[in-house]
């Protein structure tokens, strides 16, 4: 516990030190991202000890705060999310170097930086306290600080308006979860984690419910989701990286804490989680694939990524409530190596996009193409991301997807009733997200790096410098390697996978049935395994082959046949919009879309337009109606505002009045 309490503090020394510098900008970039990379090396040895099967001994300390002491504690679940609070903290700080090197002229980058040190230190705080206000005040910090980090570029008018959209969304969730931390402490003089719970039924499955909205909301689960395609374009990248690789994560791990708190769960809590999680997943995906902006689009698959995480804690929680250790552990340990999973190929994703960004100066997708000649080391980089978030072999993103495939045709073979129909659902629903994400990313990734310059933009682009791409070479090496080991992988966190698994099930299932569906999803994982690496095999050996072919030989290159066409230009290209047209519209009962259209008329028409637009429908259908209502309502007490003081004092003598009465009746 010494050593990751004190990496925490080296980040807040790190952040508090930064603040007192000279407008040094690169001696204070130094300073601020050392904090995450020291705390990440000094971090990581008590997590994977943790995860290894050592215990560490608790901290309690009192305080002077009511109901509760300061309680920490370090156990697999924590030891789990503090892999990606660490390891994804460290390479965002050494990336965020060079991402903020043009702002060193124009901005002062101490507070940027003791924010972000504030921000990673939060987030390991969050995973361990063990007592309810040291969390909440964490959480707070966290909260506040992704604010600021957000409002980085507050002179921009689309950057101020998505912090304060995040800060909204962010304390209405919280709210939910004061109610719920009430009710879970209610029979309990102190708000520490081990007296919460002994609740009736009822009331276990209100604050399951508080739990899915209050967490939910920081998670990004629909409709719950609007704060992150508004934050995440907003942020600096590397912030952005660190925000959806790790921060949204809090709120999954905030759900499956709580979740051992309630006591053994109802079916209805699993069927819930699935749908939620099925519904984000396919929504989510389907929001990216209509996106223009290149973060915007990353953003929403965020949704979609938690999506796929929640409906593996769906199946895990059905498999407890029915008694089926296959459906409990591959469903949990699916999601939560999705948790580590996804920090790696998100966090390379948002770093490849600013990269773009860096060397274009734009992220409009239409913008941009041939960017694979110009940068190569971004366009290789993001290829794997996208291979990998679209979960196909050998990448990582396949090893997570599969434990939750398994274990969903495990329970639909050997379960009877409602049951196995969901469970069909998730099958058909994976498979479905994972389609769309591989028509997503193809196109990003078609669009974006090959073809030819769709505007003036990429054709002066430049590589980036080696502070950003050291992180995303690293990231696509982790997807790369954990992909072709997560059999070895698998096999050798059973026993930790095991031991996060039991305590959320309440103690109900066998650790060593739990370890044996482990063994068995990665004995069946190894002959896809093999199978990638035979076919990576091959294609090494053809291009061997190639390359002996043409050796000693002219190659020359030349146009290939126009089709009569003389002068093709780029505009003839397909645009990011014409590619995910048909499937937009194949699924527009769920996006609400505008269209503009003037045809051509004529022989030489002058002008010809045709123009989408694709909105948020929880945004348009839910929030923008409420908060209009509202306005409109807090509007009408403009009255009592005259700008006279003594009003003013008049109200505060009448309210006092009020509650002197009330407190006397």
């Amino acid at each position: 516990m010494h050593l990751i309490l004190s990496s925490v503090a080296i980040q807040l020394l790190c952040g508090i030190t930064v603040l007192f510098l000279r407008r040094n900008s690169r001696f204070t970039s130094g300073v601020g991202a050392a904090g995450p990379i020291v705390a990440c090396v000094i971090g990581l040895i008590p997590a994977l000890k943790t995860l290894s099967g050592i215990a560490n001994n608790p901290i309690h300390a009192s305080w002077n705060m009511p109901l509760g002491t300061i309680s920490l504690g370090l156990d697999g679940l924590s030891a789990l999310f503090l892999l990606p609070i660490l390891g994804l903290g460290a390479l965002s700080a050494i990336y965020g170097i060079g991402y903020l090197r043009p702002y060193r002229e124009h901005k002062s980058l101490n507070t940027s930086w003791f924010l972000f040190n504030t921000l990673g230190a939060s987030m390991a705080m969050v995973v361990l306290a063990r007592s309810v206000l040291l969390f909440l005040l964490a959480w707070e910090v966290m909260s506040l600080s992704s604010f600021f980090l957000v409002a980085f570029e507050r002179e921009k008018k689309e950057a101020r308006e998505a912090s304060w959209v995040y800060l909204i969304a962010t304390h209405l969730g919280t709210s939910f979860l004061l109610a719920m931390f009430l009710l879970l402490g209610q029979n309990s003089n102190e708000l520490d984690f081990g007296q919460l719970g002994g609740l009736t039924p009822g009331l276990a499955g209100l604050c399951f419910i508080l739990a899915v909205v209050g967490f939910g909301t920081k998670a990004g689960i629909l409709p719950f989701h609007v704060w992150l395609p508004e934050a995440h374009p907003a942020a600096p990248t590397h912030v952005s990286a660190l925000m959806s690789g790790v921060m949204i994560k809090t709120g999954i791990y905030g759900i499956l804490r709580t979740l051992s708190f309630l006591g053994p769960p109802p079916p209805w809590w699993g069927f819930t989680l699935i749908g939620i999680g099925l519904i984000s997943g396919v929504v989510g995906v389907l929001f990216a694939l209509a996106q223009r902006d290149l973060k915007r689009m990353l953003a929403y698959s965020s949704v979609e990524n938690i999506g796929i995480i929640v409906t593996g804690i769906g199946v895990g929680l059905l498999g407890i409530s029915i008694g089926s250790p296959a459906l409990a552990a591959l469903g949990f340990a699916g999601s939560l190596l999705h948790v580590v999973n996804h920090a790696m190929f998100k966090g390379l994703l948002f770093m490849g996009a600013g990269s773009v960004a860096h060397g274009t100066h734009t992220r409009k997708i239409d913008h941009l193409g041939g960017l694979i000649k110009r940068m190569p080391w971004t366009a290789t980089a993001f290829l794997v991301g996208a291979i990998a978030i679209s979960g196909l072999p050998p990448l990582n993103g396949f090893v997570s997807e599969f434990l939750i495939y398994i274990g969903a045709f495990k329970g639909a073979a050997s379960i009877g009733n409602g049951s196995s129909i969901a469970l069909l659902a998730v099958i058909a629903g994976l498979a479905l997200i994972g389609g769309l994400a591989t028509a997503c990313f193809t196109r990003a990734f078609g669009i974006v790096f090959l073809g030819e310059p769709r505007s003036e933009h990429p054709k002066h682009a430049h590589e980036s410098g080696q502070d950003i791409l050291f992180p995303m070479i690293l990231l696509a090496g982790g997807c790369f390697a954990v992909g072709l080991s997560g059999f070895g992988i698998i096999r050798a966190s059973a026993s930790a996978l095991a031991g996060i698994i039991q305590p959320i099930a309440n103690n109900g299932l066998d650790p060593a049935a739990i370890r044996a569906e482990i063994f068995f999803a990665a004995d069946s994982l190894r002959s896809f395994t093999y199978g990638a690496l035979a076919i990576l095999g091959l294609i090494a050996l053809i291009a061997l082959l190639r390359k002996r072919l043409l050796s000693g030989r002219i190659i020359r290159q030349a146009g290939t046949w126009d089709c009569g066409y003389i002068q093709p230009t780029s505009r003839m290209q397909y645009t990011a919009s014409s590619f995910a047209q048909p499937i937009i519209d194949l699924f527009n009962v769920f996006q609400h879309e505008r269209k503009r259209f003037k045809p051509p008329q004529g022989y030489f028409p002058a002008t010809a337009f045709f123009e989408t637009k694709t909105l948020d429908t929880s945004q348009e259908g839910i929030y923008r109606p409420i908060f209009e209502m509202v306005g409109r309502t807090l509007s009408k007490l403009k009255v009592m505002q005259h700008g006279r003081i003594q009003l003013y004092v008049l109200y505060i003598v009448l309210t006092l009045i009020v509650l002197l009465f009330w407190k006397l009746r």
